[in-house]
């Protein structure tokens, strides 16, 4: 019992920080430049992220068994399809707007190289339970950068945080201007090196390298 709650923390511990999939490994970043303007689209997409990479890794795991190895690509696109389809129609249904600001990137999910080599690589191996861990350690190590990287665009490029202005009226008096520039996607790829050098500065990651 303790080594496979110790096999499932390491799990969902591993993509969450050591291996971040943006940070560490430097996917999925077409999505951290497009949808972080806005907090609260970023924090949808995340939502959608964690939804469809932990379905599908658990329904690959359940199933891994019984696909043939030569269609497996197939039926891992199809699961991760469906799965997509399913969350823009229920954003379309019950959260037009944010799905109207989101655009195309929820549906853009099924390219997302995240998933594909989660399933491909992981759950294809491993039982449910450390698929669905490792499903989840991934989405959050996904949302946590895209949370990170939209909180400090819109405050300083907007003044607000989820849409609420934060900065009080009197520093805009005295002279205080949003940072347009952080409204723009060289910003976000600014705010992710940095991130991604912090995470390695702290880790020790790639010391051997130098």
């Amino acid at each position: 019992m303790k080594l496979t709650r110790t096999k499932s923390f390491k799990a969902f511990a591993e993509p969450a920080w050591t291996n971040n999939p943006i940070n560490m490994q430097m996917l999925g970043i077409c999505s951290a430049l497009a949808v972080t303007i806005q907090l609260k689209t970023a924090f949808v997409m995340t939502l959608a992220m964690i939804f469809v990479i932990t379905g599908s890794s658990l329904i690959i795991s359940l199933m891994r068994k019984i696909i043939p190895g030569n269609i497996r690509i197939i039926v891992e696109l199809g699961v991760i399809a469906s799965l997509v389809i399913l969350t823009d129609e229920f954003l379309r249904a019950y959260y037009y707007e944010i799905s109207r600001l989101l655009s195309v990137f929820v549906g853009l999910i099924i390219t997302n190289c995240i998933i594909l080599g989660r399933t491909e690589g992981f759950a294809m191996s491993n039982p449910p339970h450390l698929a669905v861990m490792d499903g989840l350690g991934n989405g959050a190590g996904y949302g946590s950068v895209l949370l990170s990287v939209a909180f400090l665009r819109e405050l300083f490029g907007s003044g607000s945080i989820f849409g609420y202005f934060v900065i009080p009226q009197s520093f805009y008096d005295a002279g205080y201007e949003n940072m347009g520039f952080m409204l723009l996607a060289p910003a976000a790829f600014i705010i992710i090196g940095l991130m991604a050098w912090l995470q390695k500065y702290i880790t020790g990651t790639g010391e051997e390298d130098r």
